[in-house]
């Protein structure tokens, strides 16, 4: 195994302060100067995986190439470098004690009293030394707060770990927070002695402070934190505020957060190439064009439960010299209102994904809306499957048309559960998951946008399109322009006689970075725009 480095983040005072984004800026500053590095989540809660939680509680669930429905934070660190994510790049507390349980039952602990310490600590340690192997370095984020019962046993085995490896192999930053109080105009550094207390009382002293605040810190700031907190003032850096998350990366940056990370690991890199960020920031920043994309949910309340769609879109503008503004429609509210103006002022529909009835009657509405009003329609995974029940119902003459998921009597069902869902009684990790071949139509917007006809995308869902409907669908004008290599399982439909009207079963979301965004994301925002020339809303 080589010489790995580890960089081990963790945050406190309160939760949402960006770690996840603070570990994936920092993994792509030292990508940026040639090094290889991987990033690793540790979740303190007992789910074996996010994969049954509610998007309401835990926000998104990500999904890898492997399968693994993970914690939304490895969304953060695929956006943000070229490693990709896997099962072995999040940890739960309920995967560690499972996998310590199962080794007690097969004996493997010789009659031991099973214990925290050691058991529970060294399987943590295993999980991240396998995950690190054939990296440069590993950057491991500890979920939750310091000072929450549940991140104690995470905590003290970092703290193991870097005594096993030493001080030059690993260190720790502590994100905290620096409030503004804007009626003094002060800020006020207690929060984050209080939190570097706590980290110290369990046997982390912390070797970096990312100060989260709304301005830049004066030296006269860190100097006090660094005098209270026991670290170098060079080692105090300021996590400022920004409008753009991938400005982030070029905050750090300009902080010298980088060049300390690898002083303290005595690593030698290359200098920085943060180019790409830089375009990123500026096209972001100063668009010629902007479009309103209408997003029609279920989880429009908390938004982060569509974090890689949000970002998806954005950078979707992106390659288009173009600002998206974001206007989240509640599916349930239209189901009992009607629309009333509300898609009035978009430019694009959007449908994402989800689970279970509620407001499916106000997708299907949404999705009738934006096809008779040839406006850019994209539907994705459930937004798909509602955009084939509203063809069934209006355009096919089957009235009643559903999925069986939503309606088990339904006369049509349209969409119905994959013949391998049948008999699964688990509900955790045992839908369709991860990455699919597809393979593409010529002439069809799908193929316009990927210039391929083989792909692969990330698949989360149990109910498909029911092939016994096919020929009714496709006789009417529904073009099924993407499928599986077996030509089973329809993976993308189409509409010819509109402007942009694509609806996917996979989530393309998943694989779409700012630096690469993703082709269908691409081509739905220039459609949007061109919409909006049209109408006269952009110039």
């Amino acid at each position: 195994m080589k010489n790995t480095k580890f960089i081990f983040v963790t945050g406190g005072v309160l939760s949402s302060l960006g770690k996840g984004l603070a570990a994936a800026s920092i993994s792509a500053l030292l990508e940026s100067r040639g090094l290889k590095v991987t990033n690793q989540k540790l979740d303190p809660y007992i789910n074996v995986d996010p994969g049954t939680m509610s998007p309401f509680q835990h926000g998104e669930v990500f999904v890898t190439d492997d399968g693994a429905e993970t914690d939304l934070d490895l969304g953060h660190y695929e956006r943000f470098t070229s490693t990709r994510m896997g099962k072995s790049n999040n940890l739960t507390t309920g995967q560690v004690y499972f996998a310590v349980i199962t080794k007690e039952r097969h004996g493997d602990y010789l009659g031991k009293t099973v214990q925290v310490i050691p058991h529970i600590t060294n399987e943590i340690k295993d999980f991240i030394r396998h995950t690190a192997e054939g990296f440069d370095v590993a950057i491991v984020e500890i979920g939750g707060t310091v000072g929450d019962i549940e991140s104690l046993p995470f905590l003290e085995a970092i703290r193991q770990f870097r005594n096993e490896v030493g001080r030059q192999n690993a260190i720790f930053i502590h994100l905290t927070w620096v409030p503004l109080i804007k009626t003094a105009g002060e800020v006020k550094t207690k929060p984050t002695q209080h939190s570097v207390k706590a980290l110290r009382e369990i046997g982390i002293q912390p070797d970096i402070l990312l100060c989260r605040t709304e301005n830049f810190l004066s030296e006269d700031i860190k100097a006090k934190i660094a005098l209270f907190c026991n670290v170098e003032v060079a080692a105090v850096f300021t996590a400022k505020d920004v409008n753009c998350i991938y400005e982030v990366p070029l905050i750090y940056h300009r902080e010298g957060l980088d060049a300390k990370i690898v002083d303290l690991l005595n690593i030698w890199t290359g200098q920085p190439r943060l180019d790409a960020w830089e375009e990123v920031v500026q096209k972001f920043h100063n668009p010629a064009h902007e479009v309103c994309i209408g997003i029609v949910g279920k989880y429009v309340n908390l938004t982060d439960s569509y974090k890689s769609l949000n970002e998806a879109l954005v950078h979707g503008g992106i390659s288009n010299n173009c600002r998206v503004k974001l206007k989240f429609i509640d599916s349930e509210k239209v189901e009992a209102e009607g629309l009333d103006g509300k898609l009035d002022d978009v430019d694009g529909v959007l449908i994402p994904g989800g689970f279970g009835i509620r407001g499916i009657e106000g997708m299907i509405t949404a999705a009738k809306y934006a096809r008779e009003k040839k406006i850019p329609f994209f539907g994705i995974c459930l937004g798909m499957q509602m955009a084939v029940v509203e063809y069934a119902r209006h355009i096919c003459g089957l009235g009643g048309a559903n999925s069986s998921e939503f309606d088990p009597l339904t006369p049509y069902p349209v969409i119905d559960l994959l013949p391998e869902q049948r008999n699964v009684q688990d509900m955790g990790a045992s839908m369709r998951l991860g990455a699919w071949p597809c393979v593409i139509a010529p002439d069809s917007f799908a193929f316009d946008a990927y210039g391929q006809e083989e792909i692969s995308e990330r698949h989360r869902h149990r109910y498909e399109f029911n092939n016994d409907y096919k020929k009714a669908l496709t006789d009417k004008g529904l073009r099924i322009t993407g499928a599986s290599p077996d030509g089973r399982l329809a993976e993308i439909v189409e509409l010819k006689d509109h402007p942009w009207f694509l609806g996917c079963q996979f989530h393309p979301e998943f694989k779409s970075q700012p630096t690469n965004p993703h082709p269908l994301f691409s081509k739905f925002i220039e459609a949007a725009l061109k919409y909006a020339q049209s109408t006269g809303k952009c110039k």
